[in-house]
């Protein structure tokens, strides 16, 4: 199980049973290349127990072969009859989700189908396309109970091929910066590491790792994943201390896409991960607020990384990233949606004068990010009636209790800004707004840069890069702090806000880069459309997972640009997030209970579908007393203020460090070697089905395909100059570019269930509330002239030019994952 790269042996599992003694099932594990196994023996003879054997034997492809030859010769029904085989395949796999127990016994839950979706420095990030439950026990000892079945489905409800993330050697659960900061830990401090075998979370770098003096080997360094934004933590703990850690496959849920920035051939990999809490997880009028242990409904942790895709490896290549989070207002608050009204009343469910939950929050949001924490709360601030404005009141009572214990240069700041009230503002502009509100939240936090500042900010020294925040340290800047953005549902108008501040960033991040000349990023470039559509597929995205339908209000919306289509397509959304909220949410609701374990089914006990509330399911100080109480006064944990404004979680300390696993290697071993991983030369592929190729491309998708035009994708087009087809699409080929929302990254294959249908959608307001007014652009004709697409804006003087626009490059529909098959 040591692939190269650090990949697991998952990348190739096969579940093998026992075809006339059903006695026990045979988990074979390989690393891609297939030259190295290991092996799992699973019980089937425990009705409700689950028996795992681990070896922890790792086996060369010759040795795995001759066990499994002995065990079929073993169990044969006639030693020498060939048409009768001991061992028979059960079925293939890329991974293990997890076990999981209802009623009866256990089942594993294996990923059958996966694609690739970004590739992060060689590290590839997978999506899980689908998967197996398979039951364990065998129907001899199997106790049937009634309530079995409906468990199963309400479990399977939790649709795993929709928008669950995986990666066999990276990290999904830490930001960027994390893991290269443990990667650049000082040399004596890992000598002085022991590699004990502790069932922490994969195997992470490779190459990058530190040489030792003699320069013989290397330190691969494999970190405890941060459960908050693990799905299959629950699945999986009864299995983490029996099984060697490579089988454990960490999951996460939320949005992954990627698109490739072309600048003059250069090509640069623009990255949005986004990681959907599990902690307080459900649907939009069920989950509000936060609960008794600071966690906030639909928080979502969003990060976007810019890498030159031309260098891969961590440590020479040039790596930047930006955080930011979104997440409900940390009080104690809800609404009753029980009176089939629109937007329900908000209620207050406790009083709370000390800010307990929201210090709880705050706390944690200063382990992890550091300071200054920054809170952007775009609730509305004037109503005739009062209704948003109570969360607004509560919570800057908060922030004003919390601050007078903190220390000024590490407060928290709050900016409230009624977005609402200024979109029905005809005077107003509302991103122009925003620019200004980002360009001081950047300025604060900084951002993630691996590398120091290029020799071009000094011989082109820029005054906005010179006041810009964050640490710097000798090997480049990191990002200090956040940005918490909230409104009432945190999701048309929180994605909008997130964009315009990850576009600033970007504008930084390509500066430090050393590839635009001044960190500004103007609209209608080919540049910031590319990072529009990964924005709008990411609110899209979340939007269905909380709130049930797409994003009603975009980008285009508060530019004012939208066509007048749009008016009747936000009802739909509006109609739809309505009916999803009044009829399918408490179901869902039970399933991603039931998946993540905070309801477990007991016989005796009342099942998951009689509870009245799931109230007490998520707040556990009701239904058992609390040991400790956290001071009114001191309320952040102890550390985290003495290493401000850095986060306590990145700093070189002894509780990090036990976190964390060593281990090393010879230069030489194959589980290092990032150029096999990578490259795959075992393999057959062709250059259709490369993913870098696949991947929606700047120069391709948005540069206008007319002679003479400026390649440069920071270059402003007029809004009818671009190479993306918005319009009359005829061809399959075609459509896989239009419908590609939640997979920026490649067209899904013909087979496969289109991934825009699994994407969320959410937004707390309706129309008058979001102050939308009717978008009234000019009409748009559409010309079919065969492979070429005419686009026609008809203006008020006259008809402007046709552009064509070639769709003969478009991507093939081709199934993009390439693995090893079963020999």
């Amino acid at each position: 199980m040591y692939p190269p790269n650090g990949a697991n042996l998952k990348a190739l599992v096969q579940f093998i049973g026992n075809a006339h003694s059903p006695e026990r099932y045979f988990l074979v594990g390989s690393n891609p290349a297939e030259t190295k196994y290991r092996v799992l023996k699973i019980d089937r003879t425990e009705p409700k127990d689950l028996v795992i054997i681990d070896d922890k034997h790792v086996y060369t492809q010759q040795e795995v072969r001759e066990l499994l030859g002995r065990l079929d010769l073993g169990n044969r029904t006639k030693i020498g009859q060939k048409g009768s085989s001991g061992l028979s395949r059960a079925v293939s796999a890329f991974g293990v989700v997890g076990f999981v127990r209802f009623l009866e016994g256990y089942y594993i839950v294996l990923i059958t189908k996966r694609r690739k979706m970004a590739d992060i420095g060689g590290h590839a990030i997978y999506k899980i396309e689908d998967t197996n439950m398979i039951y364990i026990p065998n129907d001899s000892v199997r106790v049937t109970h009634p309530d079995e079945a409906r468990y199963l489905r309400i479990f399977q409800n939790v649709d795993l091929s929709s928008n669950f993330y995986f990666s066999y050697s990276y990290d999904l659960s830490h930001s960027l910066q994390y893991n290269l900061t443990v990667l650049r830990m000082p040399l004596e401090i890992l000598k002085t590491e022991t590699t004990q075998a502790r069932q922490e979370s994969f195997d992470i770098f490779e190459e990058e790792g530190l040489s030792t003096q003699g320069g013989s080997g290397v330190f691969g360094i494999c970190s405890k994943p941060y459960e908050k934004y693990v799905w299959n933590a629950k699945l999986l703990e009864v299995v983490k201390t029996t099984v060697h850690r490579d089988w454990l496959l960490y999951i996460i849920h939320g949005f992954c896409g990627q698109s490739k920035l072309l600048i003059y051939g250069r090509p640069i990999y623009v990255t949005l991960i986004a990681r959907r809490s599990s902690k307080f997880a459900g649907t939009r009028f069920l989950k509000r607020g936060a609960n008794c242990e600071g966690d906030v409904a639909n928080e979502v942790e969003t990060e976007q990384i810019l890498y030159d895709a031309s260098v891969m490896s961590f440590s020479a290549g040039s790596y930047s990233s930006y955080v930011q989070v979104r997440g409900s207002v940390p009080l104690y608050w809800s609404q009753d949606i029980s009176t089939m009204m629109p937007k329900p009343p908000i209620t207050l469910d406790q009083a709370d004068p000390f800010a307990h939950v929201a210090a709880l929050h705050f706390d944690q949001m200063l382990q992890r990010f550091g300071s200054p924490i920054i809170i952007l709360n775009l609730v509305k601030e004037r109503e005739k009636r009062k209704h948003e404005r109570i969360l607004s009141e509560e919570l800057v009572a908060a922030v004003t209790y919390l601050n007078q214990f903190l220390p000024p240069e590490h407060a928290i700041i709050y900016i409230p800004w009624d977005m609402a009230k200024y979109t029905k503002s005809k005077l107003c502009n509302v991103l122009d707004r925003l620019n200004v509100i980002a360009e001081s939240v950047v300025k604060k936090t900084g951002f993630f840069v691996n590398r120091p500042d290029s020799y071009c900010s000094i011989l082109r020294p820029d005054e906005k890069w010179n006041e810009l925040g964050g640490y710097v340290v000798s090997t480049g800047r990191l990002q200090t702090g956040v940005l918490r953005t909230n409104c009432v549902d945190c999701l048309d108008r929180t994605n909008t806000a997130q964009f315009m501040v990850g576009k600033c960033a970007l504008a930084y991040q390509l500066y430090s880069l050393g590839l635009i000349d001044k960190p500004n990023l103007q609209f209608d470039t080919d540049a910031v459309r590319l990072f529009e559509e990964l924005y709008e597929d990411h609110g899209d995205t979340l939007s269905l997972q909380y709130g049930g339908s797409q994003l009603v209000h975009r980008v285009k919306t508060y530019r004012k640009i939208a066509p007048w289509t749009q008016h009747s397509k936000d009802i739909m959304q509006t109609l739809s997030r309505y009916y999803s909220n009044a009829f399918s949410d408490a179901d869902r609701q039970d399933s991603i209970n039931l998946f993540l374990g905070v309801f477990k089914p007991t016989e005796g006990k009342p099942h998951l579908w009689e509870l009245p509330t799931d109230f007490y399911l998520h707040h556990k100080n009701t239904l058992s007393l609390l040991q400790t109480r956290r001071s009114y006064t001191y309320w952040w944990t102890t550390g985290v203020l003495k290493h401000l404004p850095l986060p306590f979680d990145e700093v070189t300390c002894a509780e990090n460090r036990r976190k964390l696993t060593v281990k090393k290697f010879h230069k030489c071993e194959e589980e290092i070697d990032i150029h096999n991983e990578f490259f795959r030369p075992y393999e057959l592929s062709s250059f259709d089905e490369t993913f870098c190729l696949a991947m929606t491309n700047s120069t391709r998708d948005f540069m206008p395909k007319n002679v003479g035009i400026d390649p440069s994708p920071f270059t402003v087009r007029k809004p009818d100059e671009t190479g993306k087809s918005v319009l009359g699409n005829k061809s399959n080929r075609e459509e896989t570019v239009l419908q590609r929302k939640t997979a920026a990254s490649a067209p899904p294959p013909p087979s496969e269930e289109a991934v825009s249908s699994s994407s969320e959608d959410d937004s707390g307001t309706d129309k008058e509330e979001e102050g939308a007014v009717s978008q009234r652009s000019t009409p748009v004709k559409v010309t079919d002239t065969g492979d070429n697409t005419k686009i026609t804006e008809n203006v008020v003087q006259s008809t402007k030019d046709v552009y064509g626009v070639n769709l003969s490059d478009v991507p093939s529909e081709d199934d993009l994952t390439i693995y090893t098959s079963w020999k």
